[in-house]
């Protein structure tokens, strides 16, 4: 009999759907079966619990990970005490995870201004992650209605795009993405970049960085044996990428990547972060703050995210 996945659930921001969408996901009948732990502030928990009548943690066989919270936190409002309880979540589940007691991380949504009023310097989880294993080298890789993009950008203006788009930052991208393809199964490993400009740059006349950046780290990238191709006008590569031209897809920016994915399968797609030294993937929908304690969350994303940690973390054959 193969083991049970060790999976924790982090609660989000608790003036956010983090809460309600986590108990739905526990209570859905096609959530994976799983030794699942919740982190999050269990008093907000079992209230949520009550108003929308859903089952607690506990009897859905979850164990719970109680993070208080250190002050009353208005539902909708961005706080210091909702951002420091969702980082501390985090946090937490990192560190059992680092010690072998978790064995991935699925993750309902952080206020990006509420950890930044608590203080934190993350603008995202990724970030967060990141500096908490130690592993500069990740990504993020969203996974959904056929098609499997990773970023080389997340969380920035986008007049700051072309400078972080490096030769380098390429290379390191798609090296990532190709090693970890074979986990989505993508096994041809065929990988298209998707250029800056319109018409990526069209030879010039709408911007440089298609020649002076793109195409030499994909020529070298080639040379190392890496099925890279591009760059590629974007407004075409991902429907040839859904059609199966391509195994994965490389954004230059967050929306260039993010659009096409939830148009897709908005709701069903997830959020993974490729490179760290345990299995962490999330929702793709935000805090929800406009339906928040409404009873209307979905928890359809966060039992996707489960299903794909628990097939993550299973031994290949």
């Amino acid at each position: 009999m193969r083991e049970k996945a060790r999976l924790a659930l982090t609660a989000g921001d608790p003036a956010g759907i983090g809460p309600e969408v986590l108990l739905r996901a526990l209570a859905a009948a096609d959530r994976p079966d799983a030794e699942i732990t919740v982190y999050g502030p269990l008093a907000l928990l079992l209230e949520r619990a009550r108003r929308f009548g859903l089952p607690t943690p506990e009897a859905c066989g979850a164990r719970v990970v109680d993070i208080a919270l250190d002050d009353a936190i208005v539902p909708a409002r961005i706080s210091a005490a909702a951002g420091h309880a969702a980082a501390r979540a985090v946090l937490r589940a990192v560190e059992d995870a680092k010690a072998g007691r978790v064995q991935a991380l699925v993750t309902a949504p952080l206020n990006k201004e509420s950890l930044h009023a608590a203080g934190y310097p993350w603008p995202g989880h990724t970030e967060l992650l990141a500096d908490a294993a130690g592993t500069p080298d990740v990504a993020m890789m969203f996974v959904g209605g056929g098609l499997r993009v990773a970023l080389l950008t997340i969380h920035r203006s986008l007049r700051s795009v072309p400078d972080a788009v490096t030769g380098d930052e390429v290379r390191r991208v798609v090296r990532l993405v190709h090693r970890e393809l074979p986990r989505f199964g993508g096994a041809r490993g065929r990988i298209g970049l998707c250029g800056l400009n319109p018409h990526a740059g069209e030879s010039g006349l709408f911007g440089r960085e298609e020649i002076d950046v793109l195409a030499p780290a994909v020529a070298a990238l080639r040379e190392e044996g890496i099925d890279v191709g591009g760059p590629y006008p974007a407004d075409t590569l991902f429907v040839r990428a859904q059609r199966g031209d391509f195994d994965a897809v490389i954004a230059g920016y967050h929306d260039q990547g993010l659009v096409p994915v939830k148009l897709a399968a908005f709701g069903h797609a997830v959020n993974v972060t490729i490179g760290l030294p345990f299995v962490r993937t999330s929702v793709d929908h935000g805090t929800g703050f406009d339906i928040v304690e409404q009873g209307t969350a979905d928890g359809s994303s966060m039992v996707e995210a489960m299903k794909v940690a628990a097939e993550l973390v299973r031994p290949r054959d």
